[in-house]
Order: C-alpha cells, then structure tokens, then sequence
C-alpha cells in the first residue's frame, strides 16, 4: 500500500476508531473539531484514501459514508512487509527487528507461529 500522507494517516485514524461504524465528510470533520480544516479538505482527502484502496464508500442520500477497507492491523503489517521486499538483505532486517521485541511480543510470535517440522 502507498504510504499516507500526515492529514490522510489522521482521517484513517478517525475511521479505524470508528470502526465498524461507516462515517460522512460531516462525521470525520467533526473529529478534528480543534484543527481549522475545511469540508472540502476533508472530502478531497476520503476521495483520495478511496481511490488509494484504503476506503470503501457507500451512497446514503446524496452523499458517501466512508468505512475503512482494511483494518489498521492489516494496513501496518502490509507496511512491514513493503518495507521486508524493499532491503536488500530482508532476512537481516527481520533479524534486527526481532532483537527490539518486547517480552510480549517475542511470546505471541512464538504462541502464534506454526510450528515446523524438522525434515528427517
């Protein structure tokens, strides 16, 4: 996925946090009640997450309720492995990463990976 501009990555930030909730230009204008931004803003904003693949939009009356196409999860990870695809030594950048995990984060791999076999 193309990687989001700073006002896109908040209006994203919005529709993940109203998830599964679809939301209008109105609806994402009103979260950033304490930034000075317009309609028209916002709306050329949805128009170009939609077109980038990261919303889906439905009509309602005469306008759009816009919802995201997939989840923050799933767009995060797709990052990582933009960025894996991009090294030229993936396996070493992996490596590098594994060695910042959390405790955590190194037990939910572990939990969550599937096991392998060794081959005999």
């Amino acid at each position: 996925m193309k990687q989001l501009g700073t006002l896109e990555a908040d209006v994203m930030d919005a529709v993940w946090d109203a998830a599964p909730e679809a939301l209008s230009v109105h609806d994402i204008l009103a979260a950033f009640s304490d930034r000075k931004l317009a309609y028209t803003t916002i709306l050329t904003v949805v128009t170009n997450l939609h077109s980038k693949g990261f919303l889906t939009r439905t009509k309602v009356s005469r306008a759009y309720q816009y919802c995201a196409k997939h989840t923050r999860e799933e767009v995060t990870s797709q990052t990582l492995r933009d960025i894996l695809d991009s090294s030229d030594d993936p396996t070493a950048v992996l490596m590098h990463f594994a060695q910042t995990a959390t405790p955590e984060e190194t037990a939910a791999l572990r939990k969550s990976l599937p096991r392998k076999r060794a081959a005999r």
